[in-house]
């Protein structure tokens, strides 16, 4: 998760290096669900099955499943549907049809990201900064050289319905807030602030209330899930340790920005206890989501190859030992979730898109 427009910027890095059982609603076109060969996947991707493509165009990522597992919400930047930079749309697991605007959540200003259903599905998180300004924000690539992520202390969060109308906001402090999930049992969320002055992770109770700081060290805490128990919080860390490392990290931090280029996947319990690294591959480790059986995470990274320029899937247990290759596409694949029910798989990838840049949203079956 996280999380802002990670996907769109380390697609850019690459090629430049409603209720338990809601009716359907209006303005989804469900796609035509035929069988077709099973073209999307490459041999070696076993434990996918029946691999669909959901969109077509633009930047699309952060699918994440509703309660019920029926629908997906994530965010795009696809121009053909009215986006100038990342906006919050829903379609149902199947798909819409092609060339058809899944309904928009956003209110279409300013930049929005992480995007998450609430309990009962009828109603969706997500963070924006359309209260700083209409105008999408600028995205930055490289400062001085650098490859960086931008932090916009604009972002705040936000509950709105399926239509669109913001029902609640659930941050008001200076500084960044976003990246935020919600507990598989419904009654907490995870989020990463800047609001004591570094990236921590903070987690508060689904109404906004109770909020409390979950890490505490040095180094960009985020992208964080919930375990399936939602006892245990899963999460990107960086950790700059010398004095030239932790120097970077403040100045960059200063402009509102961070270099994600060393990353590893780090697990706690909810309360921040039991603080354990789990990866120690190198390079980005980033968008880890738990397995449905909680003894294993799978994670997004670019260690396994030289330059750093494909990700790929990848699982480990949760003790970091039997690091699995899970997705082989030759330059992205990112953003893994499962539904729910552990019986479907969700991610973004480049995969087949012509040599260009789109990123989509792919769904797969899940084969153990």
């Amino acid at each position: 998760m996280f999380t802002q427009t990670l996907f769109s910027v380390y697609a850019s890095l690459v090629f430049s290096l409603a209720a338990s059982n809601p009716a359907e609603p209006l303005g989804i076109t469900p796609a035509n669900t035929t069988p077709v060969a099973d073209t999307l996947r490459y041999e070696k991707e076993t434990h996918l099955r029946n691999l669909r493509q959901l969109t077509n165009g633009g930047n699309n990522a952060e699918a994440y499943f509703s309660f019920n597992g029926k629908y997906l919400v994530f965010q795009s930047d696809f121009s053909g549907w009215g986006n100038q930079c990342d906006q919050i749309h829903y379609m149902p697991v199947k798909g819409t049809t092609k060339g058809a605007m899944p309904p928009r959540v956003s209110t279409g200003l300013g930049r929005t990201t992480c995007s998450y259903f609430l309990p009962g599905d009828k109603t969706i998180l997500y963070a924006s900064t359309h209260l700083s300004a209409k105008e999408c924000p600028e995205t930055p690539r490289f400062v001085n050289g650098k490859y960086v992520w931008g932090i916009y202390p604009s972002y705040d969060i936000f509950v709105a319905d399926r239509k669109g109308k913001i029902l609640r906001q659930l941050t008001n402090e200076p500084g960044y807030d976003a990246e935020a999930t919600v507990s598989p049992d419904g009654k907490k969320i995870v989020f990463t602030s800047t609001r004591s002055g570094d990236l921590e992770l903070w987690t508060m109770n689904i109404d906004g209330s109770d909020v409390r700081q979950v890490t505490r060290d040095l180094g960009y805490d985020g992208g964080a899930f919930f375990s399936p128990d939602s006892k245990k919080l899963v999460f990107r860390a960086s950790r700059p340790k010398t004095p030239e490392a932790v120097k970077l990290y403040k100045d960059l931090l200063e402009e509102g920005l961070v270099q994600p280029t060393d990353m590893e996947v780090f697990t706690c319990n909810v309360d921040g206890s039991d603080l354990r690294q789990i990866t120690n591959l190198g390079k980005a480790n980033w968008a880890p989501f738990y397995h449905p059986s909680g003894k294993k995470i799978i994670f997004t990274s670019n260690h396994h190859l030289p330059g750093g320029r494909v990700f790929n899937l990848f699982s480990i247990n949760a003790d970091g030992t039997g690091l699995e290759q899970i997705t082989f596409d030759k330059v992205f694949d990112a953003f893994p979730m499962f539904s729910p029910d552990g019986k479907k798989f969700a991610f973004s990838s480049n995969r087949f898109n012509g040599g260009g840049q789109d990123t989509n949203v792919f769904v797969a079956d899940w084969v153990e």
